[in-house]
Parts: structure tokens; sequence; C-alpha cells
């Protein structure tokens, strides 16, 4: 069982999207639409609170945010090297 901030992603797109059964660490959240424009605030919200550290919207690069494995590098990348 996976534990930790990537296991809160995961819940928190799954609880969205309840259809997926599978979300794989490629799957594009933004073409899938998984994560969609009324729930990306939120999600920002939580990646806040997962992190630790405000998100600036001006740094905000899309692609950070299209697959598991890139949410991961972008922003937990230093909890995963401890």
């Amino acid at each position: 069982m996976t534990t930790g901030p990537m296991q809160a992603v995961r819940e928190f797109i799954v609880g969205r999207n309840p259809q997926l059964d599978q979300l794989s660490d490629d799957l594009d959240l933004i073409d899938s639409r998984a994560i969609n424009s009324l729930a990306f605030v939120e999600f920002i919200f939580l990646l806040e609170e997962l992190t630790g550290e405000s998100i600036d919207p001006e740094d905000l690069d899309l692609d950070d945010f299209r697959t598991l494995g890139a949410l991961n590098a972008r922003f937990f990348k230093e909890e995963a090297a401890r």
C-alpha cells in the first residue's frame, strides 16, 4: 500500500473521478480531465498543504501537472530523496 503525499494526490483524483479504475503514473491528468479547471484550485491547495509551501500561480507550468510522475518530480522530489 502506498502512503504519503502521493497517496493523498491519488485519493484526491480518484475521489473526483470514481470512473477511474486504474490511475497509472503516466495518465495525462489534464487531457483525460482527471483534473479539470473546477478542481484545479482545490488541487493546488492540496499540494500546498502536502508540501508545506506556497505555490505561486505565476510559477506554474502545466506540464508539472500532466502526470503523477511529473507531480511527484516537481513537488515531492526532495521528500523522496530522504
